[in-house]
């Protein structure tokens, strides 16, 4: 269908340490377990409101799996972009079918950054050329120069 998009944006902490798996083809897969809140304060209490929404991520490609698998940790800031994905399952106990909404980031129009506070390192590891950088200066210093560039 021309003229169609599934695209993901998201920033938001990780609520747990990712979970790597073994694919049947050998290769690692990353689930990550997303979340995102926003808050507000309420007209007639004047009380301040969150709600937080809790997102599947799933990593497919093998760079960043490495990547979140030496990096992330439970309360890392992370920003993605992915595609959403419905997928069907039989439940084993009842044998009712059921489905999981996912993130799934793979391909050359996906990433994920490793944002500021919250993780051990700046790293950055985008899915269009697979690397990452563990070198907290260096990446500092890309932070600042992209900063210097917002025309606003």
């Amino acid at each position: 269908m021309a003229g169609s998009l599934n695209k993901v944006l998201l920033i938001g902490r990780l609520g747990a340490d990712p979970e790597i798996k073994q694919m049947v083809n050998g290769k690692s897969v990353a689930r990550l377990s997303l979340a995102t809140s926003q808050s507000w304060k309420d007209k007639n209490t004047g009380e301040k409101k969150e709600k937080t929404e809790w997102h599947r991520i799933v990593v497919f490609n093998e760079g960043l799996v490495n990547v979140v698998q030496q990096y992330l940790k439970k309360g890392a800031q992370i920003y993605v972009e992915g595609q959403l994905t419905t997928r069907k399952w039989k439940d084993e106990q009842t044998g009712q079918d059921k489905y999981s909404t996912e993130i799934v980031i793979q391909g050359y129009n996906s990433s994920l950054t490793m944002l500021g506070s919250g993780n051990s390192s700046g790293g950055i590891a985008n899915d269009t050329n697979q690397s990452s950088s563990s070198n907290n200066d260096d990446m500092s210093q890309i932070s600042n120069d992209m900063d210097d560039e917002i025309p606003f």
